[in-house]
Parts: C-alpha cells; structure tokens; sequence
C-alpha cells in the first residue's frame, strides 16, 4: 500500500514515499529532499551463502546524470564506472549500518541507492544515508537499526544543518556524522583546523538532529516494519569453544604478544593446525571446520579485550595511549615531481605527484558542482 510520511530537516521538508515501486524487494523507499529525490532498494538472499565466514553486505550509491540534466561527455553516452564520490559515499553508508546486522548472518544482503534527481543544496548523499536506514528498517532483513546521518557545517561561528551550497563554500569544516540514537558511529570531517572544542560539539550538534531523525524512522518502522526473517545462526557449540578454550588459550596468547604482524601471523596458523589435528576425532574437520574457526577467532578477541580491560596493553605491547612509530620521508623518486613514504608502524603510504598543464585538466563527470580537475 502506497504511503507517504514527511518532516523537515534542516528547515526543508523531507518525504519518504513507500508501497508505489519496486514491491518485490525486501524493502523499498523513495527519499524527497527538496527536489533532490534518492530511490533505496534493499534486497537479501533467502538462504546463507555457502563456505563464508563473513556477512555478505555490498551497498552501491549509483549516480545518475539525468539527475542534475547531464549527459555523459565523451564517446558513449551513458553512465559509466562510479565516479571518486560515488565509491566514498557508498562507504560512508556501509560504515554506520554494517555492525547493526547480526554478526552471525550469513546471508546475501544488497542495498543499492539511486540518486533520481539532485537540488545541490539538498546533498543526495543524506538523503541515500537516511533512505537506507528506513528501506532496511522496514524490510523483513534483521536489522539493530534505524541510524540517522546529516552533514554539518560552521558558518560565522554557527553550527549549521546540510549547509546550502553558498553556506559550503564559506563554511569552517563539512563533516558527515551518522549514529543511532544512542550513540555517534561514524564521523568523516574535514576542516580549516579548527578547534578539538569546535569539532566535539559540531558532532554533539549533529548528533541531536540525528536523535530527532531516528524519532521519525521509529515511528515509520512501528507503522509498516515486516516481522524480521528467521536465519541459520552460525552459533558457535558452547562445549566446542570451551575445549578450544581450555587446550589452545595460552598458545594464542603466546602466538598474538607480538608487535610484528607477520610474525603474529605465522604463530597463529601454527595454532590452527595443531587445533584441527588434536581435535580431529571428537570435532572432524569435514563438519566443524567453520565452528572450529569461528572458535578461535572469538578466543582471540577474548584475549585481546582482556589485556585491554585489565592488563591495559595492547596486542603488540603497547600501552592504551601509546602510538605507533611514526616516521616520513620525502624526494624518494628522483624524476617524479613530488614523493613521500609515510609508516606508522608495518602501515605504509607511498605518496607520488605528477604536475601537468591546465589544458590537461580532467573532465568529471558527476552530480556536483565540480566539473574539473
């Protein structure tokens, strides 16, 4: 049945439409923000996937060029691979919603957001973000949701909601900041060096607009939320994980208290193996591989989480409020223009810049304002 709820954000209406397309999908909805107008359509398979220890999540934010009247330059006139913006966007939304699905749900799960139609000041993005909490919410896929997400700005000293393209451009940071009600879970910022101060109470700000936003999901889920699908749980046997526990505790503890990965690395397949063959005849590989992994993997997040509460020490040593070693080079490559190699600890970024002239610039193809770079 076709359904329309509606609120402000940010002092603009924002109109969420359900029931009218897309109805054998698990859940559907149609975002309107201003004129900006984002389709989210979220999909799962009935049953898990086979051979994975992992949850199976892709999210796609698919640009359109028809939204904002364009069309593709170059020989083929149609969309093509998504853009930077796109790959970050689809990102960010991952980020916020993945730890609300159960960490034992196998299943295929896809959430695609269509951006239909862009008014610049209405960021598409937000509107993706919020479509995906209410599409899933609603659905029948087992969700801890909803979440809630806005960007925030400061201008002239003011806090600002989703800032209007004129408030971007004057504005002191624009961070995207998502949560639950309870709590913030993502933050992704970028500012003119502001202050700690400034930048924990934007996210405070922001984080009270998405109490509100959160509000308004709930109240769609208790109207037209299905009942929640029942999945094979990947459980693991209580008994198995403490004959795990009891045989193998101390030789994860030894093969982890290392500051070198690749060291802590090889010590621990050591172990699996010695587990797999000590426990060949009571739990054969055959049928309780899986359970046998999942077993070991959670006994080392026991360990771990146990000398971070009461030995407060990290993995490879280090105390809570230690860093890295941190290092930076520059002019590593003679003929590039510019190159730096950044370590922090074994992390390593190997940076390169290449000039070239403004005639060389590229053409972007995309929903913003930028048409080159």
């Amino acid at each position: 049945m076709f359904r329309t709820f509606e609120t402000t954000l940010a002092g603009r209406p924002l109109v969420i439409e359900t029931g009218k397309m897309a109805q054998l999908t698990n859940g559907h909805c149609l975002v309107r923000y201003g004129d900006t107008v984002v389709m989210v359509n979220v999909t799962a398979s009935r049953s898990p996937r086979e051979g994975v220890d992992f949850f199976p999540l892709s999210v796609d934010y698919e640009e359109k060029l028809y939204s904002v009247g364009k069309i593709p330059g170059g020989y083929i006139k149609r969309e093509g691979k998504p853009s930077e913006k796109a790959i970050l966007t689809s990102r960010v939304i991952d980020r916020p919603i993945r730890p609300l699905f159960p960490s034992d749900l196998r299943n295929d799960v896809s959430v695609v957001a269509t951006v239909l139609s862009v008014e610049q000041d209405n960021p598409p993005e937000v509107a993706a973000m919020i479509g995906t909490s209410i599409a899933i919410s609603i659905s029948d896929v087992p969700w801890n949701g909803p979440i809630g997400g806005v960007w925030l700005g400061l201008v002239d000293g003011e806090y600002v909601i989703n800032p209007t393209v004129e408030q971007r451009e004057k504005s002191e940071m624009l961070v995207t900041v998502a949560g639950t009600k309870q709590k913030v879970v993502m933050i992704e910022a970028g500012a003119n060096e502001v202050s700690e101060a400034d930048m924990y109470n934007a996210i405070m700000f922001a984080h009270e607009e998405i109490k509100k936003i959160c509000a308004f999901l709930k109240k769609i889920v208790d109207e037209i939320g299905k009942p929640k699908f029942e999945y094979e749980h990947m459980v693991v046997d209580q008994g198995l994980f403490d004959d795990i526990r009891d045989y193998a505790e101390e030789q994860v503890k030894q093969a982890l208290d290392t500051d070198d990965k690749t060291v802590r690395d090889a010590r621990l397949l050591v172990v699996y193996e010695d587990v797999y063959v000590h426990f060949e005849d009571k739990y054969p590989q055959e049928e309780y591989k899986a359970q046998i992994d999942e077993a070991l993997y959670k006994l080392q997040k026991t360990v771990v989480r146990n000398w971070l509460m009461y030995d407060k020490k990290r993995v490879d040593g280090r105390g809570i409020l230690e860093l890295r070693p941190l290092s930076a080079e520059v002019g590593l490559l003679p003929r590039a223009h510019g190159s730096g190699l950044f370590s922090r600890g074994q992390t390593q970024c190997l940076s390169v810049t290449t000039l070239a002239p403004v005639g060389e610039a590229q053409i972007i193809d995309g929903l913003g304002l930028e048409e080159s770079k």
